[in-house]
C-alpha cells in the first residue's frame, strides 16, 4: 500500500515537532543477519510509508537524533539501522569470506528492507543516507531498485569520484596490492590509536572537521560518537573496514553504481544534499554529478558542513520534503 503524498501542511507539522528528540529516539531492537547482531530503531505508525535513515562513518542511528521526530510528524514510519561495525551492531574483524565494505553494507540494508521494513515493489522504502550511509543507500538502490522508492545522499562520498580509475590493473598487480594493504593494516597499531582518539580531545577535534559551526557544547554528539569507538572490538572492525573499502570491487564504487542505475528505466530518483562548507567531500563533486546525470537533483545548504542533517536540521528537512513532493507527489 502506497501512502498519500506529502503536502505543505506536512512540513508545517514537522516544523512544530520536537527538534531535540535525543540520541535515544524511537524503539530499539536487535536483528540477526548472517550471524551478526544488528541494532535498529523505529518510530511512527505501522501503516505509514517507510523511510530508512543510514548513518555515516563513525556514527550510528543515534546521529539522526534531530530528524526522527519531524519525519514521523510528516507522516513517515522512520527506521534507522546501525551498519555492521558501527553503533551497537556487531564489530567483526578481518575475514577472508566477508569484507566490511559498501557491498556488504548494501546487502545488509537490502535484507533489512525485506525482512524488517517489509519493503516491496508495491511499498518501496525511501532511503536517506549521510556520507558512508549515502554510499550504502546508493549501493542498495543499484542492486535492488525494486525495494527503493527514492534516495537522498547527504552528501555522496567516494575516493573514486575524486580520482576516477583510468586503467584496469593486471591480475598480478591486484594480488600484490591485496597483500600489501593487508600487511599494512595488520601492522598498524589500531588497538592503541583508536582508544587514544576516543578518550582524548582528539575525537572532538576530528568531529569538528565535519561541522561548520562549533560543537564545543554539544556533549550528546560527542558521546554518541565516542561510545561505539570505546568498545573493545572497535579497532578490529576499523581494520576490517580499511582493508575492505580499499580492496572493494570496482563495480561497487560510486561511479560504477551510478552508471548501473542510469541504465535502469525504473531507477529511483536521487537527491544530492551538500553542505557548502563540507571539508571532507568537495561540493564540486556534487555539481559534476548533476551535470553528468541530469536526473539527479542537487541542493546546497549554506553555512553547513559534512553532516547537514544534524547541523542544519530544519533546512535539511525542508529540502527533503520539497523534493519528495516534486518526485512522489503523484502517488496516492
Amino acid at each position: 500500500m502506497v501512502q498519500a503524498a506529502l503536502f505543505a501542511t506536512d512540513f508545517q507539522t514537522a516544523e512544530r515537532a520536537i527538534q531535540e528528540t535525543g540520541a535515544d529516539w524511537g524503539e530499539s531492537h536487535d536483528w540477526y543477519w548472517q550471524g551478526l547482531r544488528c541494532h535498529w530503531r523505529v518510530l511512527g505508525a505501522e501503516d505509514a510509508r517507510p523511510l530508512v535513515l543510514i548513518h555515516g562513518f563513525g556514527a550510528s542511528s543515534a546521529h539522526w537524533r534531530h530528524n526522527a521526530e519531524p519525519l514521523k510528524a510528516a507522516g513517515f514510519r522512520v527506521f534507522s539501522l546501525d551498519l555492521i561495525g558501527f553503533g551497537a551492531s556487531a564489530q567483526p574483524g578481518l575475514k577472508q569470506f566477508r569484507r566490511l565494505d559498501n557491498r556488504l553494507w548494501g546487502k545488509q540494508l537490502a535484507a533489512f528492507l525485506e525482512q524488517i521494513v517489509q519493503a516491496s515493489p508495491s511499498q518501496q522504502a525511501l532511503l536517506i543516507g549521510n556520507s558512508l550511509g549515502a554510499l550504502t543507500a546508493l549501493t542498495t538502490a543499484a542492486f535492488r531498485p525494486d525495494l527503493v522508492g527514492a534516495v537522498v545522499a547527504a552528501p555522496l562520498p567516494d575516493p573514486a569520484l575524486v580520482e576516477p580509475l583510468s586503467f584496469r590493473p593486471t591480475r598480478w598487480w591486484r594480488r600484490l596490492k591485496h597483500k600489501l594493504i593487508a600487511i599494512i593494516f595488520r601492522l598498524l597499531p589500531l588497538e592503541l590509536i583508536v582508544p587514544l582518539i576516543a578518550r582524548t580531545p582528539l575525537l572532538k577535534a576530528a568531529l569538528q572537521m565535519g561541522y561548520h559551526h562549533s560543537i564545543q557544547l554539544d556533549h550528546e554528539l560527542l558521546d554518541l560518537i565516542a561510545q561505539p569507538a570505546r568498545r573493545p572490538s572497535a579497532a578490529r572492525a576499523l581494520r576490517a573496514m580499511c582493508v575492505g573499502m580499499t580492496l572493494r570491487p570496482v563495480g561497487c564504487t560510486a561511479p560504477r553504481l551510478l552508471k548501473r542505475l542510469a541504465s535502469k528505466p525504473g531507477r529511483p530518483p536521487i537527491l544530492l544534499l551538500w553542505g557548502r562548507e563540507d571539508r571532507f567531500v568537495p561540493l564540486k563533486i556534487g555539481h559534476r554529478l548533476q551535470h553528468q546525470y541530469p536526473w539527479i537533483t542537487l541542493s546546497v545548504l549554506d553555512e553547513t558542513g559534512h553532516c547537514p542533517h544534524d547541523e542544519s536540521t530544519q533546512a535539511f528537512d525542508q529540502a527533503v520534503f520539497s523534493w519528495l513532493n516534486l518526485n512522489l507527489g503523484n502517488e496516492q
